[in-house]
């Protein structure tokens, strides 16, 4: 008997989940935790798709059949190296053939598996619903460098509830921001993340989220996220610009110069070409401590026009001297209250 979002959801707990789509569906999006086995590969499925718009379906299914067959004692050994003698939850993207087959076969073989109702493709809507929520969402806000993330964690730390959009993301949000990152996923594997996240939350409690525009590199936040985080209170971090420069020497001193040059290529005309030339010759002379102080000379006046227009949203404003994040985090919490 198939399951729904919730009943799978909950049973994914102690139970395996297995997507059966090919690896090209499961790289595009996926469910956290799940193992990829294929019922039809990437190959295959062009091969049966093809197959049903020239010759209908029985023949598309016939050509699955062949194609499985000298695959199918390998899909079953797969399967029971994740199964470990336990239930199996299956998924294809709607929830139809593929799930369907793939557990009749785990059956011959004596696994129990139950597929999701809709497949894939109800839990996506799942998780596009979950963005509609009424988070009390906190914005932590602040100028480039202020440590908005680090702030943001030991928050989590101390019991406060967090969405780390830019750990989800891979990506610090700036032009540089995904320097000596890992690459970003997909938006929409982004969104299942996110979806995962906000599943451990309590609504009736405040959510901590950093301040950040509607792209994070690559990745596009929700738009119903957005629009309750652009309209949320702010808390902003009032940091020295010393102290926010030696912070991001710290953070991006490491990186490759040339790749840092070619990144500050793509910003020349917000930062403007005379700060461009001075910032390129002290990055070729290794001083990132005044590579950084002319590159906050955009990033700072772009915040500011920014959070002007919001200033109204600004709930407090707490000053930072950037050394203990923990003692930091206590004293936002106890300005906050309950």
């Amino acid at each position: 008997m198939s399951l729904t979002i919730t009943d799978f959801l909950y049973r994914r707990l102690h139970q395996a989940v297995i997507d059966v789509r090919s690896e090209g569906e499961y790289e595009s999006g996926h469910i956290r935790g799940a193992y990829n086995i294929p019922l039809l590969n990437n190959e295959e499925r062009v091969i049966v798709g093809t197959t049903y718009k020239q010759k209908g379906q029985r023949h598309a299914i016939k050509e699955g059949f062949r194609l499985v067959g000298p695959r199918l004692l390998a899909i079953i050994q797969q399967t029971e190296n994740v199964a470990q003698n336990k239930e199996i939850l299956v998924h294809c993207w709607r929830g139809g053939m593929r799930s369907n087959n793939f557990c009749q076969f785990a059956g011959m073989a004596g696994i129990v598996s139950q597929p999701l109702s809709g497949g894939y493709k109800s839990y996506r809507h799942a998780a596009l619903e979950s963005f509609k929520q009424p988070f009390q969402i906190i914005l932590l806000t602040g100028c480039t460098g202020s440590g908005k993330s680090e702030i943001l964690r030991a928050l989590a730390s101390q019991g406060e509830q967090v969405l780390d959009l830019e750990k989800l993301a891979n990506h610090k949000g700036s032009a540089f921001g995904g320097l000596l990152m890992p690459p970003q996923p997909t938006t929409e594997q982004f969104q299942n993340e996110l979806f995962e996240e906000i599943l451990k939350l309590d609504l009736s409690r405040r959510v901590w989220v950093e301040d950040e525009s509607i792209a994070i590199g690559k990745i596009f936040l929700p738009n119903d996220l957005w629009q309750r985080m652009s309209k949320s209170p702010l808390v902003q971090m009032d940091v020295s610009k010393e102290v926010r420069i030696q912070r991001l020497v710290n953070e991006y001193g490491p990186a490759d110069r040339s790749e840092f040059l070619e990144i500050m290529g793509k910003v020349v005309k917000k930062l403007g070409g005379q700060n461009f030339i001075a910032a390129k010759e002290k990055l070729i002379q290794n001083d990132m401590f005044s590579v950084m102080d002319i590159l906050l000379t955009y990033y700072d006046k772009a915040y500011l026009g920014s959070i002007d227009k919001r200033k109204d949203q600004i709930r407090l404003t707490v000053p930072w001297d950037g050394n203990d994040l923990n003692l930091f985090a206590r004293e936002l919490i106890n300005h906050i209250g309950t």
